[in-house]
């Protein structure tokens, strides 16, 4: 019994509900398209939800990038002030700060909260991917995605090497679409949607590897994940991509390069 088996059954229904409106409507079960179809209504349902806390993330990006310039200040008007006093001063108006621009303290709780999501969503597929029973998948609905191919290759597979140039085709193929989608996203997107104005040269250069780590961390994971998954990655990045250009385009964090490329 695991903490994340309570998220698990519940991504497990969803897949479920949707291979069921899928059958009901004529799709054939094994079909590799049908459990195409089955994950992302999973990265739909999962993104959704999570709707909601990228909202609240924007708003604190916002409100950060906001108070930066008044805490710098503080910060520097305190610098030679190392007493007791002087750090309680400093700290109280640090917390009036964070409170007029809306800085909340629990900044970092809106990823810790999608992490149980991102972590149960992985271990569902690999088990199912692995014969293994989760929830509302039983033994028939694993079958049927052991018998789901992708161009005929299984769909529970791993690796790059297997039956031949076809797999290794199809799996890299979707390595790389899942690892160009990433790069894209952080390079052109997320980047530019950031403010490293101020940051210590160590912390902006690991801000500038971070595009081309992501690539190549998918890229070395997807030879040993089930290609099920991989289609996951797939499905979730390029929404990933399509959210994070819209809030580049009209949700831009003050400072940023985004910001000052529409004139904000």
């Amino acid at each position: 019994m695991s903490v994340l088996d309570p998220i698990s059954h519940g991504l497990a229904a969803v897949v479920a509900a949707a291979h069921d409106s899928l059958t009901w409507l004529g799709a054939d079960p094994d079909a590799g398209l049908t459990w195409l179809i089955c994950i992302a209504a999973v990265v739909v349902a999962v993104r959704l939800l999570l709707l909601p806390l990228v909202v609240h993330g924007v708003r604190l990006a916002h409100a950060s990038a906001r108070a930066k310039p008044h805490l710098k200040e503080l910060s520097d008007r305190f610098r030679d002030r190392k007493d007791a006093e002087g750090v309680r001063e400093l700290m109280a108006e640090r917390r009036a700060i964070s409170s007029e621009h809306g800085v909340s303290r629990l900044g970092c709780l809106p990823m810790l909260v999608q992490l149980p999501i991102w972590l149960s969503l992985y271990h569902l597929l690999a088990d199912v991917a692995g014969g293994s029973s989760v929830g509302a998948m039983g033994p028939d609905l694993v079958a049927s995605l052991g018998a789901a191919t992708l161009l005929g290759v299984p769909l529970a597979e791993r690796g790059y090497l297997g039956a031949g140039a076809t797999h290794l085709a199809v799996v890299a193929g979707m390595a790389l679409a899942a690892a160009a989608l990433s790069y894209v996203t952080q390079k052109y997107f997320v980047a530019q949607n950031t403010s490293m104005d101020d940051l210590p040269e160590a912390i902006a250069s690991t801000y500038r590897l971070m595009p081309a780590l992501s690539a190549v961390g998918l890229l070395v994971t997807a030879g040993v994940v089930p290609v099920a998954l991989l289609c996951y990655w797939v499905c979730n990045s390029t929404w990933t991509l399509a959210q994070t250009a819209a809030i580049w385009r009209w949700f831009p964090t003050p400072g940023s390069p985004a910001a000052r490329r529409a004139g904000g």
